[in-house]
């Protein structure tokens, strides 16, 4: 049975021994007491921070010869201690006791306050901190303060940039040791953790234990100002920072903030251009991983994603969130100058750069300039004559996926897009916008020269070149030149 000792019952204790006559070490800085002499000379360490027993091999030392004797078998690599039902081993018999809970799905040791049990007593005391809001370790050189001195060293080490545990197969470096045996998997590939719903596997208890929630739908960490709710108390904490405005995260290059460490790193992609991940099967190489992840299904046609409405399917979560506002109608994000509404984020960002007359992204064979990288990309292909998606019908290829989506059209005979006025049908979204400004009689587009206005602007750039006297087309019969294709 466990027993937690209380203050009372350790006054109690004491009180016993001094009417019993027995001889007590007093500290005289902190007033702790104990009955034997070599406790308490290993106590008074602590405050002289004495460490006389250093290890021969890495020089690190200890206040008492069995931490340094514990500390040995690191190098030994001594594993003496064997679990009998997973015939794991270790090297302390204390971890060996802990493991075994795991087997008997003990959990000893309750915090009273929220009833959660752990296994390990320190486990316990190191959540209580969480209830005490105590931080008792503190930066020596930014002052940040912690609630354990583990969190503590390891932030220590941004400061000096030390990365002392060492990867032996790809000789990448590590602040923690923790970081490093995790990093171990990708290169063994194991995956010890299943899931007994699904049976998928992960590499980690942790990735496993958030991986749970998807089944229970559990999101316990709520945001206090908008009540949001989150499946992890890092996603709590990241979203957090958007209600504050803060970005703690810079890059030295560019001096551009970032709320996520994250988010920074492949920034720095950017600047490095460095592309790590590259594709078995077509050889493209991607600076993220996840990137590399999408990329495949294109081979393999995965769409593990399906719209519960339509059941469309999609390769990214995140592309279903986005299709499912087409069905709600909903555009949650607001352009500033014009109230313009649009579904994503980065839509109001590109739409923005439309008031702003910028076009950062430059062709770097015509200079021609573009507000989004993509359009360079496909643009690009002018330049190479490359059309790489093409028709499974007539065999017609084309340079973007949505032109040939739009000609597949022709052959399927759809028209999905009505006219609520006359309800005319169209194919293309764009036919049935244009053909509106019929009914509105709006004209748009309007000639800088001659002030003449026109519903299209396929129009206003035929009409400008009467202005240029520009005749682009030649007829292949008579060799006549003309503004027009048509004529």
């Amino acid at each position: 049975m466990f027993v937690r000792k209380t203050s009372a019952t350790m006054d109690f204790s004491k009180n016993m021994l001094i009417h019993n006559n027995q001889k007590l070490y007093r500290c005289e800085v902190c007033e702790k007491i104990f009955r034997r002499s070599g406790n308490f000379k290993a106590h008074m360490l602590i405050h002289t921070k004495e460490k006389p027993h250093q290890c021969d091999v890495c020089e690190k030392r200890f206040r008492q010869s069995q931490n340094l004797k514990t500390h040995m078998i690191i190098h030994t690599k001594e594993k003496p201690h064997r679990c009998d039902i997973c015939e794991k081993k270790f090297a302390y018999r204390q971890v060996l006791k802990t493991h075994m809970l795991t087997h008997t799905n003990e959990k000893p040791h309750r915090c009273d306050i929220c009833e959660k049990k752990f296994r390990v007593l320190g486990e316990l005391k190191k959540h209580m901190l969480i209830h005490t809001k105590q931080k008792p370790y503190r930066c020596d050189v930014c002052e940040k303060r912690f609630s354990q001195i583990g969190s503590c060293k390891t932030h220590m080490l941004t400061h000096t940039n030390e990365k002392s545990h060492r990867c032996d197969v790809c000789e990448k470096r590590f602040r923690r040791r923790e970081h490093l045996k995790k990093h171990m998997i990708i290169h063994t590939k194991k995956k010890p953790h299943r899931c007994d719903i699904c049976e998928k596997r992960f590499a980690h208890i942790g990735v496993l234990k958030r991986h749970m929630l998807t089944h229970t739908n559990e999101k316990p960490h709520r945001c206090d100002v908008c009540e949001k709710r989150f499946t992890r108390s890092e996603s709590l904490k990241i979203h957090l920072l958007i209600h504050t405005n803060e970005k703690p995260h810079r890059c030295d290059l560019c001096e551009k903030r970032f709320s996520q460490l994250g988010n920074l790193k492949l920034h720095m992609l950017v600047h490095t251009k460095e592309k790590r991940f590259r594709c078995d099967i077509c050889g493209k190489r991607f600076g993220r991983g996840a990137a590399l992840k999408y990329h495949k299904m294109i081979h393999t046609n995965e769409k593990p994603h399906q719209c519960v409405v339509c059941e469309k399917r999609f390769r990214q979560i995140a592309s279903v969130k986005t299709h499912m506002l087409t069905h709600t109608n909903e555009k949650p994000h607001q352009c500033v100058v014009c109230e313009k509404r649009f579904c994503q984020l980065a839509s109001v960002k590109t739409h923005m750069l439309t008031h702003t007359n910028e076009k950062p992204h430059q062709c770097v064979v015509c200079e021609k300039r573009f507000c989004q990288l993509a359009s360079v990309k496909t643009h690009m292909l002018t330049h190479t004559n490359e059309k790489p998606h093409q028709c499974v019908v007539c065999e017609k290829r084309f340079r973007t996926l949505g032109n040939l989506k739009n000609h597949m059209l022709t052959h399927t005979n759809e028209k999905p897009h009505q006219c609520d006025v006359c309800e005319k049908r169209f194919g293309l979204l764009a036919r049935l916008k244009t053909h509106m400004l019929t009914h509105t009689n709006e004209k748009p587009h309007r000639c800088v020269v001659c002030v003449k206005k026109f519903s299209q602007l396929g129009n206003l750039k035929r009409h400008m070149m009467t202005h240029t006297n520009e005749k682009p087309h030649r007829c292949v019969v008579c060799e006549k030149d003309s503004a027009n294709l048509g004529i």
